[in-house]
């Protein structure tokens, strides 16, 4: 039977206008960052090159998160000095503008643009370091370009597609979006933290509860009348829906490590990643901490971002 907590790490997981973020080339202590834009077809993408020079030889370290963009990344990088890292905006999120006329954020599509990213790049193959709707992308990616990344960390992919309780799982999105249509960005919040903090299948119990009071959380019930939310509205929808090639996954010669924080339990994403690692045959990796568990204190909920470094270092190898 599931429980409702009180609070779930999900919530810091993007960056839009109520988060203070800073993009641009810049230089944080002796790591220097330079940004890049790169046309493709129906969007104008920016990614940053951290750390070290682009060269042959040294593979460069990718991260990426959806609907997070590049700026969640800067304390999870600034442990890995000795490596080149890359970040980058999803097309229509942070810098990276879309001239496509859609909105809606979709795992083939943004797999495409990190491809063309990866290829920009020109040293050959990435390692890849994945998170949320990040992972989602990634395994799209390697599913279609599997010669782009040699290993990746898939950290909590949300594809509920592997899930028993699927069909729940797409009502409980549903009624959380609903809510969020319906009464703006705190309900809309609230509402999300209540479905991802839930633990085990999404049962009626679950259902019944009353809409919860943004206040709980510490979020405004005010309604900005703003509706383009990339987390709460329709937009990622395509992202929990995605459903991986799972056969491509297991043929593909990029090493694929499914991983989950040790305090994730059976909540929303810790349910999808083993799901999901269970249909390609593979097993689970243990970080440290949580959802966000990579995250720094500018995000709100930080996590353990140095142990997280740690453990990641030690899975790339």
């Amino acid at each position: 039977m599931g429980s409702a907590v009180r609070f779930s790490p999900l919530w810091t997981f993007w960056c839009d206008d109520r988060v203070g973020c800073s993009h641009g080339s810049y230089e944080a202590g002796e790591l220097a960052v330079a940004s890049h834009h790169l046309v493709v077809d129906g969007a104008d993408i920016v990614y940053d090159v951290h750390n070290q020079p682009l060269s042959e030889g040294r593979r460069p370290l990718m991260m990426i998160g959806q609907p997070m963009d590049a700026s969640g990344f800067t304390t999870l990088l600034s442990f890995f000095p000795d490596r080149t890292v890359v970040t980058y905006d999803p097309r229509g999120l942070g810098r990276s503008t879309r001239s496509d006329g859609s909105t809606e954020n979709r795992p083939e599509v943004q797999a495409g643009d990190v491809h063309a990213v990866i290829e920009a790049l020109g040293v050959g193959p990435v390692d890849l370091f994945a998170s949320s709707g990040g992972a989602v992308t990634a395994l799209a990616l390697v599913a279609g370009f599997p010669g782009d990344v040699v290993t990746l960390v898939a950290h909590e992919p949300p594809a509920i597609f592997a899930l028993p309780d699927v069909e729940a799982a797409k009502r409980a999105c549903d009624a959380m979006t609903e809510v969020y249509l319906a009464r703006g960005w705190g309900y809309g919040m609230a509402a999300f933290i209540g479905m991802t903090s839930w633990t085990g299948e999404f049962t009626e119990e679950y259902f019944a509860q009353p809409v919860a009071e943004p206040g709980q959380f510490g979020m405004p019930a005010a309604d900005d009348g703003k509706r383009d939310d990339p987390l709460l509205s329709e937009r990622s929808r395509p992202v929990i829906d995605y459903v991986p090639d799972v056969a491509a996954l297991r043929d593909a010669s990029t090493r694929v490590v499914f991983a989950v924080g040790e305090e994730t339990g059976d909540t929303f994403t810790g349910r999808t990643v083993r799901a999901l690692a269970g249909r390609v045959g593979s097993g689970v990796t243990v970080f440290p901490s949580h959802h966000g568990g990579f995250l720094g204190g500018e995000h709100g909920y930080a996590g353990e971002p140095e142990a997280f470094a740690a453990r990641l270092r030690e899975v790339l190898g």
